[in-house]
């Protein structure tokens, strides 16, 4: 691996440690949040979430990361911080599961461009799952 290679994987560790984090932060600060609310203020950031998730789902260990189940885990881990009715699970699940099935069909090596998609997708998903924390956790 380049050095430019080494370093893109620890940002790319350190982005997905981020969300990770934020995830866990929002199942501390959010789950009462959703509850019975079908429709949370923050529901297109979670969906998004659960679409990233996916992503990094298929591409992390793609690109050599040993992450098997990581990113499987932290959607778990949402939908048990949001505690959702079983249809709004679905639509999580489903923006899951999309994204995955999207990028397997047309990312089946480790590229350029599927290492690109990882550091834009961490960035993403952490400043998502943080901005989640700050604007609507329990302060």
């Amino acid at each position: 691996m380049t050095r430019r290679g080494e370093i893109a994987g620890m940002a790319g560790r350190t982005r997905g440690r981020a969300i990770a984090a934020a995830v866990l932060a929002l199942h501390l600060a959010a789950a009462p949040l959703a509850g019975a609310q079908e429709v949370a203020p923050y529901d297109d950031h979670l969906m998004r979430l659960a679409e990233i998730l996916g992503a990094l789902h298929h591409l992390r260990p793609l690109c050599g990361a040993d992450e098997a189940q990581v990113w499987r885990e932290q959607m778990t881990a949402l939908i048990a911080a949001e505690q959702p009715s079983p249809e709004r699970a679905k639509k999580l699940t489903d923006r899951f599961n999309h994204a995955y099935r999207g990028l397997a069909e047309t990312h089946r090596t480790c590229t350029d461009t599927a290492r690109a998609l990882i550091e834009r997708y961490t960035a993403e998903g952490a400043a998502l799952a943080q901005e989640v924390v700050v604007r609507w956790g329990r302060s």
